[in-house]
């Protein structure tokens, strides 16, 4: 949602960075690939209990992302199969940092209920969103593309994974902040998703 109203802000930067990273040769599909290598060390660095070294890879990860999307504008090879490809590896992506921070909370604080309860909550909800949308798509309830692009919620994946970055490094000080992070980016997104299944059936 912010990374979507904010874009033409960025645009700027969003060149400079196409620019200088489309130098090293490397195809857009190929930086996407890339950014699963930061992601599956900062998971291993988080099942070893290393919250700062793993936010580092996974924050390297997610600049990588931003990476491939401006070198395919800036070498003008934006394609639907490269926006397959991104969507494919930012799940597996995300995952990674799902998985992580399971094993990383694994005997973390309980708040109200137990921090694996949070992580499902927080799966589940990461997961219906963009599937909401997909399957709206699908079943040709919705086929306008602008509908479908804006049909909005709460957080996307933009948000979802800043707030849980923040999280983790507060969680260097103290892990109930991490905790909370989890906790509010897992309500925030089944609200996205109650809000998503609320526009379909209004905009059917």
């Amino acid at each position: 949602m912010l990374k979507a109203k904010y874009r033409e802000s960025f645009d700027f930067a969003h060149i400079r960075i196409g620019m200088f990273f489309s130098k090293f040769g490397l195809t857009p599909n190929g930086w996407t690939i890339l950014s699963l290598l930061p992601a599956f060390i900062g998971l291993v660095f988080l099942y070893k209990q290393m919250l700062l070294w793993g936010l580092v890879f996974f924050v390297a990860s997610a600049f990588i992302d931003i990476v491939d999307g401006n070198v395919a504008r800036v070498t003008k090879s934006v394609s639907n199969l490269g926006a397959f490809i991104d969507g494919v590896i930012d799940r597996y992506v995300e995952f990674a940092l799902y998985i992580g921070l399971w094993f990383y909370l694994r005997n973390g604080p309980e708040v109200i209920l137990p921090v694996g309860f949070w992580m499902i909550f927080l799966i589940f909800g990461s997961l219906m969103p963009s599937f909401i949308t997909a399957y709206a798509d699908h079943r040709k309830v919705i086929s306008d593309e602008e509908k479908l692009r804006n049909i909005g919620g709460f957080v996307e994946r933009f948000e979802r994974l800043a707030l849980l970055y923040i999280g983790m490094f507060l969680g260097i000080y103290s892990v109930i902040y991490l905790v909370y992070a989890v906790i509010l980016v897992g309500l925030l997104s089944n609200l996205t998703a109650l809000h998503r299944i609320f526009e379909v059936v209004r905009n059917s």
